[in-house]
């Protein structure tokens, strides 16, 4: 391969990056909204690449759920599946309790340094209010509890979940207006705490405590939401 070739190389993997971040970034934020068409030519004009490196993001972007192609070939940004939400929480509940209770008997001290450094990374991120980076962070530190847990369907499982249900949490970071209170913050922690003391009960309590309260406050800001619209444009 000679420079020229390299070069051209370099410059499609650094087009594919840039479009798939980005239209990633504006599906989570809701900015591209549920079921958005998603059309190659506009892409292409917006981003000055040709189709090709174009086509490969949005193979990223379908591969994590986040858009699809329907029957007629058209791509869409996926929708959000609001009859279906309820049976989203329970498995989310589920694999919030059962990973930090694996974690909290199966951790090593390698695992905690990981998952004390992302809730660190959690911290700085509410605090600059940085949406994209709460949401990264948060499932980055999930993951790294489910990891601990020594269980790698429960970390496929969850991992699916957590990427799949990013829509979700913007939403609930929405209803705080962007600024988490500190004692969700600080209920991180308490999780942590019960990991390294190896209390199992201590950390399926806690654990399903913070599901509970993440739930229990996006029914409530969707509720609101459609209440005031008279449906979800979601």
């Amino acid at each position: 391969m000679d420079e020229r070739d390299k070069q051209l190389t370099h410059k499609r993997g650094f087009g594919v990056s840039t479009v798939y971040e980005t239209l990633r970034n504006e599906i989570i934020e809701l900015k591209l909204a549920p079921g958005s068409a998603i059309d190659e030519q506009q892409l292409s004009d917006r981003f000055a690449l040709s189709r090709t490196p174009i086509r490969e993001a949005l193979v990223r972007l379908a591969a994590e759920g986040l858009i699809m192609t329907l029957t007629n070939r058209a791509t869409i940004v996926s929708n959000i599946d609001f009859l279906r939400l309820s049976e989203f929480f329970d498995a989310l509940t589920l694999m919030y309790r059962v990973t930090t209770r694996l974690a909290a008997a199966n951790h090593t001290p390698d695992d905690i340094e990981k998952i004390r450094s992302l809730q660190k990374a959690f911290e700085e991120a509410v605090d600059r209010r940085d949406v994209l980076g709460m949401i990264s962070t948060n499932r980055d530190f999930h993951v790294a509890i489910a990891q601990a847990g020594r269980n790698r369907y429960y970390v496929e499982l969850f991992t699916r979940l957590l990427d799949e249900g990013r829509r979700i949490l913007r939403l609930y970071y929405s209803s705080f207006n962007d600024v988490l209170p500190r004692q969700y913050v600080g209920e991180h922690e308490d999780m942590i705490q019960a990991i390294i003391n190896r209390d199992l009960l201590q950390a399926d309590a806690l654990a399903s405590t913070h599901a509970d309260q993440i739930v229990s406050q996006i029914r409530s800001y969707i509720s609101a939401d459609s209440r005031q619209s008279g449906d979800l444009s979601l």
